[in-house]
This record gives C-alpha cells, sequence and structure tokens, in this order.
C-alpha cells in the first residue's frame, strides 16, 4: 500500500455516531485509513488531548453580495473564507442572488468569477430566486439543479426579494419536478412594512425598534404559511434562522405530521436578545439582523429545539457589514430610521466555538449531537454527503483538531472576518478549533494562516436525499387529508 501522506496521531475522533481513539490517515486528500500503528507518512501531526472533528460545514454564508445602493458587504471570498477556516470550518455555502430582471446562469457566472482563486475553504453555492419567470422556472433552473446547484433559496420579505404566495408555490412546484431543496427566510412583509410604517410615525426609528417591527407573530405566520404551501406541493423545505419557539412549535408539529419539514437556528438566538439593539445612539444597529433576536424564553426553545432534533443544523447566518462606515451599519444623513440599517452580524468564525462552549461544554448537547448540527447534517440535507462531514475512509480529509479547554474570550481584534466588530465582543468560550485540514492540507494552526487562498474550490452537490425522488412533471399533489394528526 502506498505511503501516507499525513497520519493524524493520538487524538480522540468523534463522529455523528461515535466517540472513539484512533489515528487517522491521509492520502491524496482523502481519508486512507482509520486504527492504530498506520506507520510512516511525509507528514505527522501529534493530536494527543486534542478532538479530532469533521471539520465544519456552514451550510448558511453571505460574501460579497449586492446589499442596495451605498452599502457594500463587510467580507469577499477571501476574507470570508479565511475568517471560516480560522473558526474551524471546512466548507461554506453561500447565497448567488439572481436579481430582478436577470437570470441565473449569468448570476451565477459573475459569482463564480468572485470566488475564483480566493477560496482558503471549499464553497457550494445555493441559488436565491428572486424573479420566478417561466423561463427560470422552465429551463435555466432545472439545467442548474442537474450542474450540481441542487438547492435555492426563497424570502417571503424584502423588497425586491419577497415572492407572492403564487410565486411560492410555482418556485415549490419547479423543485417537486427537478429533485432540489428549497430554503425559506419565513417573515411576513407586509406585517413588517405596516409596523415599520407606524413605527416611524411615531417617532420610533432608534435601531432597538427594528425587532419591534418583526415580532415573533410575523415570524410564527410566515413560518405556518411556508410549510402550508410546501404541504400542497408536498415538497421538503428548510425554514431558516428561526429565533423562537413559537416559529420551532410550527416546524416541530409538521414533523409530527409526517411531512418533511426541517430547521436550522443560529448563534445570535442563543446568546443575544433584543436588548442588545438597545445600545446608545447608533450601537444597537450591530445586533440587527432579521429575524431579531428574541429574549430568554426564545433562547431556551431554539435549544429545545436543537436538544430534540427539530433543528437539523446550525448555522451562523454570516451576513457582515462594518459598523463604523455610512456603507456599512452607519447609515447615510438623511436616513434615520432603523428601516435603512443593513440587516445582518458577522458569525463565520465564531458559530461552532459559541455552540461547543454553550453546548457540549456546559452539557446542553453531546459531542456527537454538536458534530451532527455543525457538520454531518448539513453534508446529508446539501448533498454533500458522504464525501463531507464525516470522518470515514473514503471521505475528505476535511478535519478540525480542538482543544476541548481551551478558554478564549471572543474580541474582534482577534478575529479575521472584514467587520469591524463582533456582536460576541466578550463572550468568553471553553472550547477552540487549533488546526484546520481542508482536503488534507493544513490552512490554520495554532492561529496562524498556512494555506494557499486558492486551495479551496466549488463543490457540485448531489440532490438532497431528503428532496423529491421525481425528475418528472408533477400530476397530483398532496391529497387532502393526507397528513394526519
Amino acid at each position: 500500500m502506498a505511503k501516507l501522506d499525513t497520519i493524524i496521531r493520538g487524538g480522540t475522533v468523534a463522529t455523528a455516531s461515535d466517540t472513539f481513539r484512533c489515528d487517522v490517515g491521509i492520502r491524496d486528500g482523502r481519508i486512507a485509513q482509520l486504527g492504530e500503528d498506520l506507520g510512516q507518512a511525509g507528514e505527522v501531526i501529534d493530536a494527543a488531548g486534542l478532538l479530532v472533528l469533521p471539520g465544519g460545514i456552514d451550510s448558511h454564508v453571505h460574501f460579497c453580495q449586492d446589499s442596495g445602493p451605498g452599502i457594500v458587504m463587510a467580507d469577499d471570498f477571501e476574507s470570508g473564507t479565511r475568517s471560516a477556516a480560522f473558526g474551524g470550518n471546512t466548507t461554506v455555502m453561500p447565497f448567488c442572488i439572481q436579481q430582478k430582471g436577470h437570470g441565473l446562469r449569468q448570476a451565477l457566472k459573475d459569482y463564480h468569477a468572485l470566488a475564483e482563486g480566493k477560496c482558503y475553504t471549499d464553497v457550494s453555492f445555493h441559488l436565491v430566486i428572486s424573479d420566478p419567470t417561466p423561463q427560470v422556472l422552465g429551463q435555466e433552473l432545472p439545467a442548474l439543479v442537474d450542474d450540481g446547484y441542487t438547492s435555492f433559496k426563497v424570502f417571503m420579505t424584502y423588497q425586491d426579494l419577497a415572492l407572492s404566495d403564487l410565486q411560492m408555490l410555482e418556485v415549490m412546484a419547479t423543485a417537486r419536478e427537478t429533485g432540489s431543496f428549497v430554503m425559506v427566510h419565513a417573515e411576513n412583509y407586509d406585517a413588517i412594512r405596516f409596523l415599520t410604517d407606524r413605527l416611524e410615525r411615531a417617532g420610533h426609528t432608534a435601531p432597538h425598534f427594528h425587532g419591534t417591527s418583526r415580532p415573533v407573530p410575523v415570524e410564527r405566520e410566515a413560518t405556518h404559511r411556508a410549510i402550508s404551501l410546501a404541504e400542497i406541493i408536498d415538497v421538503p423545505v428548510m425554514i431558516v434562522h428561526v429565533s423562537n419557539g413559537e416559529a420551532m412549535e410550527e416546524i416541530r408539529r409538521a414533523q409530527s405530521r409526517g411531512l418533511k419539514v426541517f430547521g436550522e437556528t443560529c448563534p445570535q438566538y442563543l446568546v443575544l436578545t433584543e436588548k442588545d439593539m438597545e445600545g446608545l445612539n447608533m450601537e444597537g444597529a450591530k445586533y440587527v439582523c432579521s429575524p431579531p433576536p428574541r429574549d430568554k424564553a426564545a433562547q431556551d426553545a431554539c435549544w429545545l429545539g436543537l436538544q430534540t432534533g427539530v433543528f437539523s443544523v446550525f448555522s451562523s447566518d454570516h451576513c457582515p457589514f462594518r459598523y463604523d462606515d455610512p456603507k456599512g451599519k452607519l447609515i447615510p444623513k438623511g436616513r434615520t430610521s432603523f428601516r435603512w440599517v443593513p440587516n445582518g452580524i458577522p458569525g463565520v468564525e465564531t458559530r461552532l466555538p459559541i455552540l461547543f462552549s454553550e453546548g457540549v461544554s456546559k452539557g446542553r448537547i453531546t459531542l456527537n449531537q454538536f458534530v451532527a448540527l455543525t457538520a454531518t447534517n448539513h453534508a446529508k440535507m446539501y448533498g454533500l454527503a458522504p464525501r463531507k462531514g464525516t470522518i470515514a475512509v473514503g471521505s475528505d480529509a476535511d478535519i478540525a483538531l480542538w482543544d476541548a479547554n481551551r478558554k478564549v474570550r471572543i474580541a474582534a481584534q482577534d478575529l479575521h472576518h472584514g467587520a469591524d466588530y463582533t456582536p460576541y465582543e466578550g463572550i468568553e468560550v471553553t472550547g477552540w478549533p487549533v488546526r484546520t485540514i481542508v482536503r488534507g492540507k493544513t490552512v490554520v494552526a495554532d492561529g496562524k494562516l498556512i494555506g494557499a487562498m486558492n486551495h479551496g474550490t466549488h463543490l457540485k452537490r448531489d440532490r438532497s436525499p431528503y428532496a423529491a425522488p421525481t425528475g418528472k412533471q408533477i400530476t397530483s399533489f398532496a391529497p387532502a387529508g393526507s397528513h394526519k394528526g
């Protein structure tokens, strides 16, 4: 047998199902052997006292996206994937957005050009459908699904992104016909506009009123409606960035009725609250994201969703803007309302340490649940398994070594994203990734960037195993009463 390129020796390996002591042998970027006494290798990495985990997969990040007139996103692919690697991630999945009046194919060409040669980690793109024309749904999207772009996102809010119920149904029908997977941002756009107008007329324009304009019923109603539309078409959906117990319960009830409805939550809904948006002057803008952080009861509900499997994945929804910048969170003069604050916060680098510390170190979830929620389930959900998301012979050697006892106080000055702040400033975590390996090559080790910026590659994906198994035209929909409670 050919000599191994690398052996990771003496560590404790954890997957979504098992934890065991084992050496890991790597050859040609893949895991070639698991066991003891694996012989010699060109490189031996001492992992004694460390956890050997699958590299994180963050299936919900935003890099280098058009965010509106005068607004510039803080991360391009270079800084975004660098930050991801420092946080123990080996694959990230950003969104390629279709602009109204334009096609998907050109949007992808332009987005690939932004990423080419600038990725430290592997990447794979979701599509965002903003203009579901017959051309897009009938020709472009089916061809792109065949090309490996097997998931897309639809929005129920935001100007120029929100789809009507009729458009949602048309998009979901195309998803069923093509075997693609649908992600939904569930907030009621009309309710948000109504509340925003009323708040502004009353002079309530500070950043913390962003949360007031998006109360829990706005998210709960849209979650229920998205699930209902998906049930009509009989197509699986992922409800992304769930922030509270009422929306979580909508997902749980759908799951109890046998529907293929999946949920995602994020760090901001575990450790931030609406009070963080009450900072003096514009400081609260640092925490403006959608849905907004809620209260302690909502945090507890999101933990319950993670613990009980209602949420399949834990993502960052990394959407970074600079704070001290008129092209970022400090909105231009003359636009004095929370309405104009860019929605989104940075978090790709801190996602894994926050969940490890608050979850594993504090006994809320097991180490195996951590692996499932941060890597394995993402790979399974989005057509990357078994290549990604686990430590097994034949899988890519995407590995993060963790010091489970290392204590770190999160500080913006120590992070590697393009934003000039972190919403998690001052939070102390226990557990930190100390080496990140992407397809057998070390990218980050002991706080230093080692890997090449062009090492990361774009991944074509299989169809999700949870998506509809047919590529044929729909002849029937979910019959009335087919899903009994």
